[in-house]
């Protein structure tokens, strides 16, 4: 089940928002997912509803879209149905995640690992009925499919669920803001895109955001010192 909702459900979800809307749109919808995260906590682990952190998604939510959006977003109902299914696809697998934790001996990596594996074999049957065996496989398409599988699939899962059991579990769903943010900073770097003063704006507004969720609200504050 984790696997289904942490990788096989959600990227091909995410393939296609990504493929139906512009990027930006895309990014935008998967921004919604602390506060899908906040509102699951409360139905699945019977948390309180921090008002706290779903205020700062909502405003995280608006700094991506200020950052990302642009005069020539489109939509598409396909699109927005498929960004906002893959939000709650991985808003759940990280709720989930979080109830049950790690088995006694097993190492991040190894969950990360085991989830993938469930992944691919829920997707095998339906990328070979939909696609068929890849043909021409080279040497760069292998170490792409190298890089993707061990680096930005493996390695990353690791660091994401070793921070999903050490953190409360919508703060770091808010550190989901960051890849549109990476990825506009790289583009900025490394593409020479510039930045207009509104995408900086929003860019100071995700941080913010971003941070302050991860802080205990003011009541939580209180009832600490008292």
């Amino acid at each position: 089940m984790l696997g289904t909702l942490n990788m096989g459900a959600f990227f091909p979800l995410l393939f296609v928002a990504a493929q139906q809307l512009p990027g930006g749109v895309a990014a935008t919808l998967g921004a919604v997912q602390p506060i899908i995260v906040a509102f699951l906590s409360v139905a699945i682990l019977h948390e309180s509803l921090s008002v706290w952190r779903v205020c700062w998604g909502a405003l995280g939510m608006i700094g991506i879209a200020l950052v990302v959006l642009g005069p020539s977003a489109a939509m598409s109902s396909v699109g927005v149905l498929a960004g906002l299914a893959a939000a709650a696809s991985m808003g759940t697998g990280v709720v989930l995640t979080k109830k049950w934790g790690r088995p006694e001996g097993v190492l991040a990596m190894s969950l990360a690992g085991w989830q993938l594996t469930a992944a691919g074999l829920v997707l095998l049957l339906p990328a070979l009925l939909i696609d068929g065996v890849p043909p021409g496989l080279d040497g760069m398409a292998v170490t792409g499919y190298a890089w993707l599988g061990l680096i930005g699939a493996l390695l990353s899962y690791t660091i994401w669920l070793s921070g999903i059991r050490r953190l409360p579990v919508t703060a770091t769903a808010l550190l989901g803001l960051l890849s549109p943010l990476v990825a506009a900073a790289l583009g900025a770097a490394m593409a020479g895109e510039a930045l207009t003063p509104i995408q900086l704006l929003g860019f100071a507004l995700a941080l913010t955001a971003m941070v302050a969720g991860q802080l205990p609200s003011p009541k939580q504050k209180g009832q600490a010192s008292s």
